[in-house]
């Protein structure tokens, strides 16, 4: 009976063994993701829309038990991308506010998503719900995505009131950053 029983364990080990193989590394060097920041109000035309990248630090993705992804931004690694409209004194300015006052890197220097169902759709796509933790909350979220080539791409829209984010307003509200952001993901996995 200890024998049958040995077996087993070697079974299941193999079992777990194979369904760790099938997890990927995402390539972080080639993963990107863009955060497209509007302007609102009604001084709007003197302000600008930013986009933000934020490098994915670390990640895995996977089918095996389950379809999975799960990866990792450092909130000070964001940058917000060089607009030729903009010097670059108040440009530094843009990106300080953004860490300060908006990400508050220091207080929340991690943002993180964890999918917690996926679904294959019969359209090539999958639905992902997922954890997203942001700004110190924590908010279930639902993507669509995609294989394009050889990454996945989504797009969502988020608002950061929903994060405990208040949109940056200047002059009374006149000027200020529209409440909803939108991202747009392309996940590459690593390979060998």
């Amino acid at each position: 009976m200890s024998l049958n029983i040995l077996k087993l364990g070697v079974a299941l080990f193999v079992l777990a063994a194979a369904a760790t193989a099938q997890d990927a590394a995402i390539d972080v060097q080639r993963s990107t993701i863009i955060i497209k920041v509007s302007k609102a109000g009604l001084l709007s035309v003197a302000a600008h829309d930013h986009w933000i990248s934020a490098p994915i630090t670390s990640g895995t993705l996977g089918e095996i038990p389950a379809a999975h992804v799960a990866f990792n931004v450092d909130s000070a690694k964001m940058t917000v991308k060089a607009d030729p409209k903009v010097d670059a004194k108040t440009q530094a300015a843009i990106q300080k506010d953004m860490e300060d006052m908006t990400l508050e890197t220091s207080k929340f220097p991690a943002i993180s998503f964890r999918s917690t169902h996926i679904e294959k759709q019969p359209d090539g796509q999958w639905k992902v719900d997922g954890d997203l933790s942001l700004h110190g909350v924590t908010r279930n979220v639902h993507l669509t995505v995609r294989r394009t080539g050889d990454f996945y791409a989504a797009h969502t829209v988020l608002k950061q009131t929903d994060f405990g984010i208040k949109p940056v307003s200047v002059a009374g509200g006149m000027i200020k950053v529209k409440n909803e952001v939108e991202i747009d993901f392309q996940i590459y996995p690593r390979t060998a």
